[in-house]
């Protein structure tokens, strides 16, 4: 793969080359200031000279917090600057996992951006830690101010730019058990896994950024941060959650990543102004049709959207066809933090649907013989920081990284069949794979989040929350729906693995109650442990569908 420019070097070379163009865009009560390639990089230089001043020793580990903005790119190459790495921490992080990270990693230096659980995350910080805060009214105080360091610094003009094998950041992964394991990414990998990536997603004409998803995870790092200086394309933050279909609709990007969740809430969205009645009656009118698309497109924010990608959990074939008949064309790729989240993906023009996807330029995709697949290429990780144990438990005896899913190809497309460890066995003894189950009933548009346990049942049981669609139906109605996908499902497993029933939880599952990873992954053992007691209660009776108390809709 052609040799490419470190993430600093595009930096100072669109700063050279367009000084005046807006790079970063940062929403301030719904306005976006710009921030031009030029101003970006002078901030960059002279927090690069502040961090030198502290007298940290070379490679000391320097973490940022917050919510993404315009402060984290440029914290996150200020540290790359001045010869340190990066560890970064998401918003609304656990804690015990905010303290973990920061002792385990040796971090010595921590930025603080915006952030709604200041006072918990600030309490969580080790003494020996030192604060930056960043300028913006809901990052909590700091020991030092961003502002105040920029202006009593000189930019730093000794840049070395780092051998291709040392550690540019630590990546902890968000983890549905245990404790966060260090993933050591190294410039090599992110640069590998960059030019990839657009090699196969090559830009068309101006590229345009929405950077939503958590910069802590190397996904949001990759498909955004490193892009857009490999692009020269510009990049708009998320103000708040809040906004995220207003401010979507706002920028209009070229490129669109989100989880299954994202875009089953634009489908919420959009059903709830065109029930599916009306909106099948409109599309098979041609000329109206191409008008409500067109509408439809602008109206979530992908009007101008070349590529628009799902992963992080399985995408329900039925939504992907129903965004497909709007015109959409949504591309399921799949990747994780230790192989710098560059693995497969589907693309325009060879986008097989129920697939994650055909392997990624170099990626090294192969199926061990017991199903595991596995990878093996530059963008895989160096190892988890602290933890030789675990490093060698991640690899085969030839270096391939194992991923821990299960899965077969077919035509090139790779599919994802179930985890490796991710069975449950029922109190008959029987194991289940619960992935594709969830996959099979997720194409009910009425539930939202799903989770199907079984350990110590006789019958596995299905849990799941109601989508926003689905909270404003009878309950006499949802219940119908629901029971006629449990039958159809039902209908192509084998007897262990049937759902016994569906309860409907009142909680929708998150990162506040713990139910779910940052990145928005159930974690199936905190949720089988909330909900034991309403699980044996509900085992005990026979109807198909189950409620727990105060869930909606009402009878």
């Amino acid at each position: 793969m052609q040799e490419q420019r470190n993430p600093v070097q595009m930096l100072a070379h669109w700063a050279q080359t367009k000084p005046d163009a807006p790079w970063l865009f940062q929403p301030d009560d719904g306005q976006f200031k710009p921030i031009t390639w030029a101003q970006a990089y002078a901030q960059v230089q002279r927090m690069a000279s502040a961090l030198r001043a502290m007298g940290l020793a070379s490679g000391a580990r320097v973490a940022i917090s917050g919510l993404n903005t315009a402060h984290w790119f440029m914290a996150d190459l200020a540290i790359a600057m001045a010869g340190y790495v990066s560890v970064g921490l998401y918003p609304k992080q656990q804690a015990d996992h905010v303290t973990y990270i920061l002792e385990h990693s040796e971090s010595q230096v921590l930025f603080l951006g915006p952030m709604s659980d200041a006072e918990v995350f600030v309490a969580a910080i080790p003494p020996a830690v030192r604060t930056i805060r960043f300028p913006y009214a809901t990052a909590p105080r700091g020991e030092l101010d961003w502002d105040a360091l920029v202006a009593a610094h000189p930019p730093f003009t000794a840049y070395r730019p780092p051998a291709p094998d040392e550690l540019a950041t630590l990546v902890y992964t968000s983890g549905t058990t245990g404790k966060p394991k260090g993933v050591m990414i190294t410039q090599r990998n992110c640069l590998y896994a960059t030019a990839g990536g657009l090699k196969a997603m090559p830009p068309v004409g101006t590229e345009r950024l929405f950077c939503y998803l958590p910069l802590a995870h190397m996904f949001e790092r990759g498909a955004v941060e490193l892009s857009s200086l490999s692009l020269g394309a510009e990049v708009w933050f998320l103000e708040n959650i809040d906004k995220l279909g207003e401010q979507v609709v706002q920028v209009q990007p070229t490129r669109f990543c989100g989880v299954p969740l994202v875009y089953t809430r634009m489908q919420a969205a959009i059903l709830k102004k065109l029930p599916q009645a009306k909106l099948d009656r409109l599309l098979r009118i041609p000329l109206v049709s191409t008008l409500i698309k067109r509408k439809i497109r602008h109206g979530l924010g992908l009007s101008r959207a070349r590529y628009v990608i799902v992963g992080a959990a399985p995408m329900p074939d039925a939504l992907t066809h129903w965004f497909a008949r709007l015109g959409v064309t949504i591309l399921q790729g799949y990747g994780m933090t230790e192989n710098s989240i560059y693995a497969t993906c589907n693309l325009p023009g060879a986008n097989r649907i129920g697939s994650v996807g055909r392997e990624m330029p170099g990626a090294g995709l192969k199926i061990s013989p017991d199903g595991e697949i596995l990878f093996k290429s530059d963008a895989v990780m160096a190892g988890y920081y602290k933890d030789a144990e675990k490093t060698h438990e991640a690899f085969t005896s030839d270096g391939h990284l194992r991923t821990g899913d299960k899965g077969r190809i077919e035509d090139g497309y790779l599919y994802i069949t179930g985890r490796v460890k991710d069975l449950f066995k029922t109190a008959k003894g029987k194991y289940v794979s619960p992935a594709p189950i969830e996959s099979a009933l997720a194409r009910n548009p009425l539930l939202d989040q799903l989770c199907f346990v079984g350990n110590g049942l006789n019958q596995p049981i299905m849990l799941a929350t109601l989508s926003a669609g689905g909270r404003e139906l009878p309950r006499s109605e949802v219940e119908s729906a629901l029971v006629a996908d449990l039958d159809a499902v039902n209908a192509t497993l084998e007897p262990h693995e049937k759902i016994a029933k569906i309860v409907i939880v009142r909680d929708t599952w998150g990162i506040d109650n713990g139910m779910t990873t940052p990145t928005m992954k159930v974690k199936r053992s905190e949720v089988e442990s909330r909900y034991r007691e309403l699980l044996q209660r509900e085992a005990a009776h026979r109807s198909k569908i189950g409620w727990e108390v105060g869930s909606t809709p009402q009878a």
